[in-house]
This record gives C-alpha cells, sequence and structure tokens, in this order.
C-alpha cells in the first residue's frame, strides 16, 4: 500500500473526510429545484426543531423513538414537510432497526442520492416533493423488492384510511 492510500485511509478513518463528503453531497441537493420549496425562515417556522434537525439538516432521529415504528393501522406516511404521500401501510413491515420500514415507496413520492456521511457511500431517500431527507434504503429486504426503507419516523405524518 503506498502512502497516499495510506493516509487516505486514515482520514476517513479518522472521520476528517466524511465532513467534505457530507458538505459536498449537501451542496449538489440544494442546487436541485424541488416543487416545494421554502425559505429557511419559513421552514423553521413549519417544522418543529426534531422534524427540521432530520428532514432539513439530514439528521438521524434514536432508534425506537417514534411512535410510527409501532402504528399498525391502515392509511398513508407522507413528508412532515410538505404532506407529499410517499408510504402505504400495506408496505410497512417489521425490520428489528427501530425505524418505521418499508419494501416499496408510492410513485412519485421519493427521490435517492448518494450520502458519504459515514465515509462510504450509502442510498439516501428524500421526499420527491420537498426535498426533505427521510432516511434511507437498503438491500436487506423482504420480497417482493428485497429493500428496506428504513425512514426517520419523525419526518413523517401517519394518515389513517385506506392505503
Amino acid at each position: 500500500m503506498n502512502n497516499d492510500r495510506r493516509s487516505f485511509i486514515g482520514l476517513l478513518l479518522a472521520g476528517t473526510l466524511t465532513p467534505l463528503a457530507s458538505a459536498c453531497g449537501r451542496e449538489a441537493a440544494a442546487k436541485e429545484s424541488f416543487p416545494f420549496s421554502l425559505s429557511e425562515t419559513q421552514w423553521r417556522k413549519r417544522l418543529t426543531q426534531a422534524e427540521y434537525r432530520v428532514l432539513r439538516e439530514e439528521g438521524t432521529e434514536r432508534a425506537y423513538s417514534s411512535p410510527l415504528n409501532e402504528e399498525k393501522r391502515s392509511g398513508t406516511y407522507a413528508c412532515a414537510g410538505c404532506g407529499n404521500h410517499a408510504f402505504s401501510s400495506r408496505t410497512k413491515f417489521e425490520s428489528g432497526t427501530g425505524w418505521p420500514s418499508f419494501y416499496r415507496p408510492l410513485k412519485g413520492g421519493i427521490g435517492t442520492d448518494t450520502d458519504y456521511k459515514l465515509g462510504y457511500p450509502r442510498t439516501e431517500v428524500h421526499c420527491a416533493r420537498c426535498g426533505g431527507h427521510l432516511g434511507h434504503v437498503f438491500d436487506d429486504g423482504p420480497a417482493p423488492t428485497g429493500k428496506r426503507y428504513c425512514m426517520n419516523g419523525v419526518a413523517l405524518d401517519f394518515i389513517p384510511g385506506p392505503a
């Protein structure tokens, strides 16, 4: 292994490059336009502090902290920022991770991007309407998709009714 590669790996493991990669990802996302847009002041007035941290600053809520993790009724899960319908209760499953999980989003509900916050690429999930950060998608979900859309409950609102 040469010194340049060893230095890069050392910086990566130390977390030095993670903020740089994260900032680059946020900059790219900020340039993308969405059908629903507000100023930062308007977002702060519209959202709770916890919602703002997750949806606008790409935070993650503590596992098992959301009541939506235990929600069993029929209905729709919508973006807490703009109300865009993102997931149906029909596709929700118990993943054992502590976050509401789904195997398929609703058509037009989400978008994805690459996130390097942990130093390696992950697929970030955001609202297709406002760009709010919802969570991540992984390839360890159930049939028929094999996907696990692991969402922050604070980023979603549950709307009871037909799914």
